[in-house]
């Protein structure tokens, strides 16, 4: 290979700064879709076939011909993509406590994003969220190791299970390769801040923000990507000591190590002040692949010349190009480059709807159910003259779905994708007698004057992503309080709150009768009125610390003054109604 070609391997791009005359003449190593970054609006699976391999096929017609790896962000299922099934965001998964559970997730993305030719997610996120304040805190399984760690299972449900420990593997055409994400500490920030600084001791990093890594590496990730954000003032994308010393040395990891989304370019404040000195600073701190993701010519000079200068040594840019050629060929990719059709029916499957309305059941946590134990609210009855259900939540799939939706940020209502409202799955659940009348914010003689037999309350969190979802507050946004304040002081209430993260629930909580942590279900909401109407028990447990004020943040079990409104491992049971 030819410098020019192995540093062209180095490369990632965006499909929007791509043509396959480039993918060509630069030996580019890699595309992905940024959120929201389609073919075109509502793209089929065709759509996105034929686009991979217009790529792949620049690619291919290179002097090598070494095929590109295509990446996307399919963190909740194949969540870019029209008529995906979007499975819980990782924060319910944690509250399944059940990794088997999250292996068929895994199995079931794969095939979704095969389906549409892509073989390469970056997936999972192993973040360890230590304050809900963060913007990417639904991102995270938990704020306990422990749990974080058991759901790396997901790896071998993405990729197949690795015959053997700590080699990254792909199980064949069904796979696609994973990446576990933010190396490292990324959800230990001050404040919760995105892409801020991590402030712990060697000894804490190590037993909060490292284990997930330890047990991915275990089961055969292909590749890991470094965290925007800095280590005691230190910025991971510039961390020789961790990313080559720890990650690639100590660790033993033999897959390729990728930048985030022009990570690279953040090592300086402001971004991209001094870019040479940047790259420099990446590629030798141990980044194999460089999501730049927009501008190819300019990266290559800049390395070109630092290796020319002897700046960045030869035998750097080899092992770079090694481990992605590696995962190429684990992957399969140069004896079947192009995508063909043989998945298609995947997409949105009802097997994985299933599978995904399973997810919504076994995540939901039951907080509150009655005053006491003797006169439980829950399982509603389906039967009986009238019910209410309001709130912004009930019946709009886009804040249902939440962030990395469709877009990077999510979107709101119905139009968007298919799947199944709360509202809907409320609608299907209850006896067909049984009249429901449906008002987003009722005011509280509406209430009154209507004698319900009870009231549904679905608010929460509409959507955010990364940063936008940063929250020094976080009070449930109106109308949702003042719906809950018009319905409970009413009639009978079953709140059920659509969020990221723990919210704030005082002073309401006195005059809610039930109350359900539903996170951030996805597609599938009739999973909610599975559980509510008592066809399936209440299993789920908190993933994480349900804080009484922001004031008490960051509250993690184990802490000192430990004073929670709701502990770490809450959730009450219930059994299934026995049927009528």
């Amino acid at each position: 290979m030819t410098l020019a070609e192995k540093i062209g391997q180095m490369v990632q791009l965006d499909r929007v700064a791509a043509t396959p005359e480039i993918m060509r003449d630069y030996s580019v190593g890699s595309l992905l879709s940024g959120g929201g970054s389609v073919p075109r609006l509502q793209a089929t699976p065709q759509d996105w076939i034929q686009m991979v391999n217009g790529f792949q096929n620049g690619s291919l017609s290179s002097r090598l011909g070494i095929p590109m790896i295509y990446g996307i962000d399919a963190v909740h299922g194949h969540n870019n993509v029209y008529k995906a099934t979007v499975f819980p965001h990782n924060v319910g998964l944690g509250a399944t406590r059940d990794p088997h559970l999250v292996k068929r997730i895994g199995s079931a993305t794969a095939l979704e994003v095969r389906a549409t030719g892509i073989n390469y997610v970056f997936a999972p996120c192993i973040a360890v969220c230590r304050d809900p304040r963060w913007g990417r805190c639904y991102e995270s399984y938990s704020e306990d190791p422990t749990i974080v760690r058991k759901m790396t299972e997901i790896i071998p449900g993405l990729q197949g299970d690795a015959p053997k420990k700590g080699v990254p593997y792909i199980g064949g055409r069904d796979k696609v390769a994973a990446c576990a994400k933010h190396f490292v500490g990324d959800g230990g920030t001050v404040k919760g801040i995105d892409e801020n600084n991590t402030v712990i001791d060697y000894h804490g990093l190590l037993s909060i923000h490292m284990p997930g890594y330890y047990h991915s590496i275990i089961k055969g990730v292909s590749t890991i990507m470094v965290s925007y954000s800095s280590w005691n003032g230190r910025k991971m994308h510039a961390n020789h000591d961790l990313v080559t010393k720890f990650l690639k040395d100590t660790l033993n990891f033999r897959g390729f190590v990728i930048s985030d989304w022009e990570g690279v370019d953040r090592i300086t404040s402001p971004a991209r002040s001094n870019y040479t000195y940047s790259v420099l600073k990446g590629i030798s701190a141990g980044i194999d692949m460089l999501m730049l993701p927009y501008n190819h010519t300019e990266f290559i000079d800049i390395v070109t010349s630092l290796v020319k200068s002897k700046a960045i040594p030869i035998s750097r840019i080899n092992d770079a190009v090694r481990r992605i050629l590696k995962v190429k060929f684990i992957l399969g990719l140069f004896e079947n480059p192009l995508a063909d059709q043989t998945f298609l029916d995947q997409l949105g499957s009802q097997a994985h709807r299933d599978l995904a309305r399973e997810a919504v059941r076994k995540s939901l946590v039951l907080l509150k159910n009655g005053e006491n134990a003797d006169s439980p609210v829950l399982p509603l009855p389906k039967n009986t003259s009238r019910i209410l259900v309001a709130g912004t939540h009930a019946n709009n799939l886009g804040y249902q779905c939440g962030g990395w939706t469709l877009t990077w940020q999510g979107l709101r209502g119905n139009n968007n994708s298919e799947g199944t409202t709360i509202l809907s799955g409320i609608s299907t659940a209850v006896d067909p007698s049984t009249e429901i009348i449906y008002s987003e914010s009722p005011n509280a003689d509406f209430v009154k004057a209507n004698n319900f037999s009870y009231a549904i309350v679905v608010v929460g969190e509409p959507p955010y992503a990364e940063m936008a979802g940063d929250n020094l507050n976080l009070t449930i946004p109106e109308p949702g309080l003042s719906t809950i304040t018009n319905v409970c002081g009413s009639v009978k209430c079953v709140v059920v709150i659509v969020s990221g993260r723990p919210l704030v629930i005082e002073p309401y909580l006195s005059r809610i009768d039930a109350l359900v942590a539903a996170w951030l279900p996805g597609t599938e909401g009739q999973g909610v009125a599975d559980v509510i109407f008592g066809d399936y028990g209440f299993t789920g447990k908190l993933p994480r610390t349900w804080f009484k004020t922001v004031d008490q943040l960051p509250l993690n079990v184990g802490d000192d003054h430990y004073d929670p409104l709701f502990p770490f491992g809450f959730g009450l049971t219930t059994e299934p109604a026995k049927s009528s």
